[in-house]
């Protein structure tokens, strides 16, 4: 490959330019931050002359969400300013400026990069409404050439989209590079945008939004209403409409509206509402008042005490710029739609109804269909960029025109006009034509999309070596199957397991079908990939199975679906044919045991994975317990004269606090992952990557690893850790159960009644797992624990 990233520069260290450099070390790429010198920083004073690139990049780290993958990952960004370290852009293979938004100054910063760079760096403009040729008009042709925009959404680590800009002068090989490390490396979904003012997914959100803001005031539709019906009914996420304003800023929202309706006069549907009176004045009221949302701690909600210390969220009542008591809206036609599993099927429920809550949702409907369709050959010769940019943008479960689809095309062109919301004529040309969707689709997957500038349905390209599970099912790849779980031939030698149990809790079917797998593998497979492309690898086992058995007294069952976990975990850790385990989301209890008996772990990014079984009134026993113990404590008393307790501290601390890792690189922290796993970056690469794993494991001579025994401390180890048990409870910091649960685990990880230390077979500590674990079971407080996280989603503290 002609271009590559080692070494990448960041240009500019507010908000954006430091969580980038953030997100650049999260894909292992080694990153200098720049920023300007302050006015008035003497010479030679590194730190003073840093001041501005140190305080945003602490800024950035101290963040939440957090947008370092793990603490680890800080090395990989070195901190600098424009002046003393501007050599860093000389050796750099990809340059990205994330400064003000102002056309000369980039102009400026573009003519010294221009002067230094290699022939082959690529440089990029983070801007997110200038327009990018412009931003580069000045520069000579060979910069031109590797130039182009890389539009981020905030915060990179977690929402998906990147906007990839070419000009017309950059070359083609340039953006197809970008476009690929953008999405292998970065785990980013890439729209390609014409350079029109704010791209694609900017454009779409205000030309909706500020007919929404109005609408709602015009209306007199309240801050709680708007949220209550905006969310996750209309396929958005929880924050809504004015929750998603204040996590923004309402200033930023101001800032944003006004460059915008400035870049796009000529845009008829969206201009009279950017220059609504009514909206206008109160979004410029907010910020007169300081009212900027989250950050300043009052926006379009404001946190409140309750006389009885209670926290509530006080709404804003628009037209008396005063927040009030929550209120709870409530209509008919939600309680028809809101417990439908599918979202066509809601919609199809909101667009039959006449209440006040149908006619919002149709009304914000029918004007985001026409506006994303007016702005179609503009933006993008086909529906699909646009659909993806507020999919992965706004984290939306649908995009306009897919929506649109489920609805039906022509039924809604024509609702749309008789509520005043005549769509573009190209929508009925495209009808007229024989195209009755905006999509080709075969079966349920779609294959081709409408061009306007062909007019008719244009391949969507496929990445070669993606594993689609829906689409081996369809090729007839499922060898078996039942309610809990599938067995997949995914080609190549590999087999693959996926769960689908609700939250892909651990049952005796998912048991089942991983055991047939091993056997399976052992004489027709190189290997075995266990994954899924559910949000979630595994919430763990299933929790009502086991406090119903242990209310009726089910002993022998719950000692054998325990034994049953404990010995599938075994029987893959020492599987002659590997097994790479590729977990995604919550990754919790069962699922994390699962995970650290794999031959080798092949991780989505965003994996959030601990042993969380104390907070269930239990402790982990399905090997947990155990792997912590190998992963922790071995190594250490490996050391000649080590000391046991530190080892046994973090494990004891880990389990007893239910730690979860908050990624798959902090996981690393943990002793989950270990070196030689790997972290994926694309969710959508994480299947791949894993039957990749397999082959390669197999192809260099994979065996497994040798039985080993585990340290146990003895008594004097469980003294100790039961003296700090009773000095947390003394102070009040674990409840009288916990400490209970507490010594439970302690026994086990001492190796129970050893008088003295010794190094003790994996079955011995398995064995003391699933005996603590049965005796926790059968105390009153712990079924009580269960019973509230079933009913309620919440640990009890009891």
């Amino acid at each position: 490959m002609k271009y590559h990233i080692h070494k990448a520069v960041v240009i500019g260290a507010g908000t954006m330019g430091a969580s980038l450099a953030a997100h650049l070390a999260n894909a292992g790429v080694p990153v200098t931050l720049l920023d300007i010198v302050p006015k008035d920083a003497p010479a030679g004073d590194k730190a003073a002359r840093n001041k501005i690139v140190t305080e945003g990049w602490e800024r950035c780290i101290k963040g939440r969400p957090a947008n370092l993958m793990s603490s680890d990952l800080a090395t990989f960004v070195k901190l600098g300013n424009l002046e003393d370290d501007f050599e860093a852009v000389a050796s750099a293979d990809w340059i990205i400026e994330a400064i003000i938004e102002r056309l000369d100054i980039k102009r400026q910063l573009m003519a010294r990069i221009d002067k230094v760079r290699k022939p082959e760096a690529i440089v990029s403009t983070n801007t997110s409404g200038i327009s990018v040729k412009d931003i580069a008009a000045e520069c000579s042709q060979g910069f031109k050439q590797h130039f182009l925009g890389t539009h981020f959404f905030n915060p990179p680590r977690y929402l998906k989209l990147l906007e990839v800009i070419p000009t017309a002068d950059t070359k083609k090989e340039v953006t197809e590079f970008i476009s690929w490390f953008g999405e292998y490396r970065l785990g980013k979904g890439i729209v390609l945008c014409k350079d029109t003012p704010n791209f694609i997914g900017n454009r779409v959100a205000f030309g909706t939004a500020a007919f929404a803001l109005n609408y709602f005031i015009e209306n007199n539709y309240t801050v709680d209403e708007v949220d209550a019906l905006t969310g996750p009914l209309m396929g958005h996420p929880k924050t809504a409409t004015f929750r998603l304003i204040d996590l923004v800023g309402i200033d930023v929202w101001e800032h944003v509206g006004k460059n915008l309706k400035a870049a796009i006069p000529h845009d008829k549907l969206a201009m009279p509402y950017l220059e609504a009176e009514k909206p206008n004045k109160l979004i410029a009221t907010m910020v007169e008042r300081n009212w900027l949302g989250n950050k300043t701690k009052v926006g379009f909600y404001k946190e409140v005490r309750t006389e009885d210390g209670k926290k509530e969220f006080w709404s804003l009542d628009l037209q008396k710029m005063e927040h009030v008591p929550p209120g709870k809206p409530r209509f008919d036609s939600v309680g028809k739609a809101k417990d439908l599993p599918e979202l066509g099927e809601r919609m199809k429920v909101f667009m039959a109804e006449s209440d006040r809550a149908a006619t919002l949702i149709q009304t914000l409907t029918y004007q985001g269909f026409q506006y994303a369709a007016s702005i179609i050959p503009e933006v993008a010769d086909t529906p699909k960029p646009i659909d993806d940019a507020v999919r992965w943008g706004f984290m939306h479960e649908t995009g306009p025109f897919e929506i649109w689809d489920m609805l039906g095309v022509a039924v809604t062109l024509e609702q749309m006009k008789a509520a005043g919301f005549a769509p573009a004529q190209w929508v009925a040309d495209m009808l007229k034509s024989g195209c009755a969707t905006f999509y080709q689709y075969k079966e349920d997957s779609k294959v081709g999309v409408y061009d306007l500038s062909q007019k008719k349905y244009v391949p969507i390209p496929r990445t070669p070596g993606l594993v689609i599970l829906s689409e081996l099912k369809r090729a007839k790849k499922v060898i078996r199957e039942n309610a809990g779980a599938s067995l997949y031939d995914i080609g190549d030698g590999v087999a693959l397991v996926e769960f689908h149990t609700k939250m892909n809790a651990l049952d005796a079917d998912i048991m089942g079908i991983a055991n047939e797998a091993l056997d399976r593998v052992e004489k027709d497979f190189a290997g075995l990939v266990v994954g899924n492309e559910g949000d979630n690898f595994s919430a763990g086992a299933n929790l009502f199975m086991i406090v119903v058995a242990a209310q009726q007294g089910m002993w022998d069952v719950l000692e054998q679906a325990v034994a049953t976990l404990q010995n599938l975990n075994m029987r893959m850790r020492y599987s002659a044919k590997p097994v790479v385990i590729a977990p995604a989301g919550l990754t919790l209890g069962g699922g994390c045991e699962v995970t650290m008996h794999a031959s080798r772990i092949v991780a989505a990014a965003e994996t959030y994975i601990g042993l969380v079984e104390l907070g269930a009134g239990v402790i982990p026993a399905g090997g947990g317990t155990k792997e912590y113990m190998r992963r922790i404590i071995n190594p250490l008393m490996r050391v000649p004269s080590a000391e046991a307790l530190p080892g046994l501290m973090k494990v004891f601390e880990q389990i007893g606090q239910a730690k979860v890792a908050t990624s798959a690189e902090e996981a690393r922290q943990f002793a989950i992952l270990g070196p030689a796993d790997r972290v994926v970056l694309s969710r959508d690469y994480l299947l791949a990557e894993a039957k990749k794993e397999v082959q390669h494991m197999a192809a260099t001579g994979y065996k497994p690893p040798a039985p080993e025994n585990i340290y146990a401390a003895g008594r004097d180890a469980l003294a100790a850790l039961r003296v700090g048990a009773w000095s947390f409870k003394e102070g009040k910091y674990i409840t009288e159960y916990e400490s209970v649960m507490a010594a439970k685990l302690a026994n086990v990880m001492s190796g129970g009644d050893l008088s003295r230390p010794a190094w003790v077979s994996e079955q011995y500590i398995l064995d003391l797992e699933r005996e603590a674990f049965l005796s926790l079971c059968g105390n009153q407080k712990t079924q009580e624990r269960m019973w509230s996280l079933l009913n309620t989603g919440k640990p009890l503290r009891n």
